[in-house]
């Protein structure tokens, strides 16, 4: 199957329609929709190249099914409804699989849930209140595979392909590290069995494969799924043990013994077979899988992991929802294209492909200059994205992106949209190079690049949006934290020319203020107490509020440590910085400078007799701690909820009591902290079974007895 650039670009066009649509008309327009879903089976398993999200590409396939429901006369054999998606490909010989391997139903909400429960319950004549356990897993996001041993020994791999055949890729099955090659599934009695499993890669370790493919020059992987999945059909087994694949097993599929008798249903649950695997040393997500004994519990269990995924090792997409007796699985049966026992609850989606309209290039705190791509409106986790930095011009020159591109957008984190890469092969030749600005958008002065720096900077300290940008971080959370006062008010009191430097901010006029549309009186004293209260903030805040490049929160505090008054930053040299653990002649450099400068010293003088605090507090002391505290020398990390402080207060403890805080579980970590609702960090540290497990109220009590 190969399709031309113009075929291509008309399927593309008719996504867009069938997307924006709810109806299919005539039959000649299903089998357009027809098309348009087979063109992106074949970019998303054959060619892992897809153009449109799974959320996209789920909504198409439900149309299809809502229509051939519809009407049942226009159904036809080869619809997509009545197979699985193929990825078969001429370079590997074809196999079949001992059991076919089926697609999963999906589920967008709890609704979705209840109702899959209920047509269970229907199908195994189960009442409301009859017991019915659910095991439930993370779905990870990767390549599917079917591994078949017998006699003990792994004999045959394959790709899932059409799910009744697939790829034999065994040889490149056999470099899979967490793949067994010899389990003594004979202790069980099982001469032949087939298991299935989803060939995945750790996050950690396509961040690596991305950098070493840009240091090289190559095209960047998308996500962690395309650099499993292109790895699985290789010619070079060797490639595939280098790219470090992990196989997760999630189903005991086929079992026979050696009369070739079915013995499947010699254990009675799933998770029981789970557990069989487990001992026979296969990945099966130990820690992470739950059996739960209603679907509320499911629905409980899924709010957990939507909460979690973006600290979890691996991409996954959602939650795999089995009916764990193996009976009802058996009563409730499968149709052509999905088991009626299991269902795929996907997460909200985090990609989602959009055009590039057009650039705004942005002037921040330091004059780097921020490219921020305008794309058409997507949803992207519950959101619409409409922006997304472009970072630099090294970023856009990378990945090749031209105004007018079709580019793929995910939310890194669920918070931060960032484009992964653009489609050259949907290019129309409207589409424009992206030629960085040699001049300040805001003040026309040349920009600058540093060597080893990545971002052109405009270098006039007097541009007027580098100086909005500097008063809006002065006020913000991480600096002097003032409330109420945010970057719509700063413009806004810079329009009316108000504030120009940071030392007006400490002398506005409050009934001035009061007699603005919005605010009034209220407003106006709730933003003088937030002021006042700023003015005595620890020097540490006030030193990373001053917008000094490369001064962040961090050395802040370090050069806190050590400095009684403010003002005598006049006098310090570079050996008293670099003197300072973890403080570089660079930042020394950079703060010189900014107090070299007669302005400077001027405008700090006037805060401090407006009454911004210039002294070390208490807070910026030097952290004392004694060699023998609990804590001396430890790395510690928490999690789960905290009842009685928050994490940031409790990461400052644990710091001033001479402790290192990390942010995941590892063999470097010697204490976890475990408030309500832990997840899988509390069982990844239990495995490790080297990391002291403290509760939050056994953290305090040591806290206080140091």
């Amino acid at each position: 199957m190969h399709y031309t650039s113009e075929e291509i670009k008309n399927l593309v066009q008719q996504t867009k329609e069938f997307l924006t649509s709810n109806i299919v008309s005539d039959f000649t327009e299903l089998e357009s929709l027809r098309a348009v879903i087979r063109f992106h089976e074949w970019q998303y398993y054959v060619q892992d190249n897809p153009l449109i999200s799974d959320y996209e590409y789920d909504l198409l396939y439900k149309l299809l099914e809502h229509t051939e429901a519809k009407h049942p006369d226009w159904q036809t054999s080869d619809s997509p409804t009545q197979r699985v998606s193929s990825d078969l490909v001429d370079q590997f010989q074809s196999v079949e699989h001992l059991n076919p391997m089926l697609s999963l139903e999906n589920s967008y909400n709890s609704d979705d849930l209840q109702d899959f429960d209920t047509r269970v319950r229907k199908l195994c004549n189960l009442d409301a209140d009859a017991t019915l356990a659910y095991f439930a897993e993370p779905k990870f996001d990767g390549g599917s595979i079917a591994v078949i041993y017998e006699n003990d020994y792994l004999i045959r791999a394959a790709t899932r392909g059409d799910g009744s055949k697939g790829e034999e890729i065994t040889n490149n099955a056999r470099t899979i590290r967490s793949l067994p090659l010899k389990a003594a599934f004979s202790k069980y009695g099982i001469y032949k069995a087939e298991l299935r499993g989803e060939a995945v890669i750790s996050k950690s370790k396509f961040e690596k494969i991305n950098a070493a493919r840009e240091t090289e020059g190559l095209a960047l992987l998308a996500n962690p799924r395309n650099a499993a999945t292109g790895v699985l059909r290789v010619k070079d087994a060797s490639e595939t043990a280098n790219r470090g694949l992990d196989v997760f097993i999630f189903q005991m599929a086929f079992a026979v013994d050696a009369n070739n008798e079915n013995v499947l249903f010699n254990q009675k649950n799933h998770s029981d077979w789970m557990q069989i695997l487990d001992a026979l040393g296969f990945k099966v997500s130990l820690h992470e899988r739950k059996v739960c004994n209603h679907i509320s519990d499911v629905i409980t269990y899924i709010n957990d992991w939507t909460a979690q995924r973006d600290a979890y090792a691996y991409d996954i997409d959602g939650v795999v929802v089995k009916v764990n007796e193996l009976k009802f699985q058996e009563q409730c049966g499968a149709t052509s294209h999905h088991p009626r026992w299991a269902v795929a609850h996907k997460f909200q989606a985090k990609q989602a492909t959009s055009r590039l309209l057009t650039i705004e290039f942005q002037v921040g705190k330091i004059g780097s200059i921020t490219p921020v791509a305008k794309i058409e409106p997507v949803q992207l986790a519950g959101v619409t994205v409409s922006s997304v930095s472009l970072h630099n011009e090294d970023f856009i020159t990378a990945r090749d992106i031209r105004y007018g591109d079709q580019v793929l957008v995910e939310r890194a984190g669920d918070v931060i949209p960032y484009i992964v890469k653009a489609f050259p092969e949907l290019r129309n030749g409207t589409e424009k190079v992206i030629e960085f600005p040699k001049e300040c958008p805001s003040c026309k002065t040349s920009l600058i690049r540093e060597e080893e720096e990545a971002a052109w900077r405009c270098p006039n300290f007097f541009c007027e949006a580098q100086v909005v940008q500097r008063l809006i971080h002065h006020v913000s959370k991480d600096a002097m934290d003032i409330d109420g006062l945010g970057k719509s008010l700063i413009e806004r009191f810079y329009d009316l020319g108000w504030i120009h430097q940071m030392d007006d901010i400490y002398k506005l006029d409050y009934q001035a203020i009061a007699q603005l549309d919005g605010m009034g009186e209220k407003s106006a004293e709730k933003l003088r107490k937030s002021i006042e209260k700023a003015k005595h903030n620890p020097i540490h805040r006030l030193l990373h509020g001053l917008c000094i490049h490369h001064l962040g929160k961090k050395v802040s505090k370090l050069i806190a440590e050590h400095l009684p008054y403010v003002l005598d930053l006049q006098n310090w040299k570079i050996d008293r910085y670099t003197a300072i653990k973890d403080v570089g002649p660079v930042v020394g450099q950079n703060i010189i400078g900014f107090f070299e400068n007669p302005k400077n010293v001027e405008m700090l003088r006037e805060m401090e007799r407006l009454g911004v605090n210039m002294m070390q507090l208490e807070e910026d002391r030097p952290r004392q701690f004694t060699a023998d505290s609990a804590f001396a020398g430890k790395t510690i990390l928490f999690t789960g909820t905290l009842s009685q402080m928050d994490r940031k207060e409790a990461q400052n403890l644990a710091e001033q009591a001479g402790a290192k805080t990390l942010s995941a579980v590892s063999s470097n970590l010697n204490i976890l902290v475990v408030g309500e609702n832990a997840g899988s960090k509390l069982a990844k540290a239990k495995s490790l079974g080297t990391v002291e497990i403290l509760s939050e109220a056994e953290f305090l009590e040591k806290i206080r007895s140091n």
